[in-house]
């Protein structure tokens, strides 16, 4: 089980999870000390450099993954995507595809034709119309964002309704304890440090 925040590059979460006077450039390594994963949406809006995804890579601890996004609605930088987040190297964890339009399965193929197979990918499907489509993810070694019931390799959750009471965390633990499959979890980042703490008190009823 693997649990963490969508990015963790955020001034205003000092002092409530970052100490007081830790700078900027500190934020990342200190954030891997707390959590095994972290989404990286900057992906998603403007590709980084090969040497970004380097330097990121060297400030987290063996086992820490990134979790980047590729916006489904831009095909034509799916080959420059996956050349750039392969120098992450062992810390790049799950791919989420997010594709908001209405169901195209020419899309889906030439995507899942485009990406690395080896490399765990989850589609996060916003129109109704894609219901249904969980078996050919599974076919492909991938899986629809917020499933826990099709089969499928692992699982990837986002949790994107904050607030949260303790009674709701201890429901989300209960869900996650009967998931045998590896499970990616993360929590919707808000101005204040709620993310993280979401993600610690989940940690903390899973036992981890």
């Amino acid at each position: 089980m693997h649990v963490g925040t969508s990015g963790w590059s955020y001034p205003s979460w000092k002092p409530g999870f970052y100490p007081a006077g830790t700078d900027s450039k500190e934020f990342l390594a200190y954030y891997a000390q707390r959590f095994s994963t972290v989404e990286l949406n900057t992906t998603g809006y403007r590709l980084p450099a090969e040497e970004q995804f380097r330097k990121w890579a060297e400030q987290t601890p063996a086992g820490f993954t990134f979790a980047p996004k590729l916006a489904g609605n831009r095909p034509r930088i799916v080959a420059e995507f996956a050349a750039r987040v392969r120098f992450l190297g062992d810390h790049l964890g799950p791919t989420r595809v997010q594709l908001i339009n209405a169901r195209d399965e020419g899309m889906l193929e030439l995507l899942l034709g485009s990406l690395d197979p080896s490399a765990p990918v989850a589609f996060d499907l916003e129109h109704e119309s894609w219901n249904g489509i969980e078996p050919r993810l599974a076919a492909a070694g991938a899986v629809r964002v917020n499933d826990l019931e099709s089969a499928a390799p692992f699982r990837y959750v986002r949790y994107r309704d904050p607030p949260y009471s303790d009674a709701q965390l201890m429901d989300f633990a209960a869900r996650l304890r009967e998931v045998k499959e590896p499970t990616y979890v993360y929590f919707r980042h808000e101005d204040k440090p709620t993310a993280p703490r979401y993600a610690e008190r989940l940690l903390e009823l899973l036992g981890q």
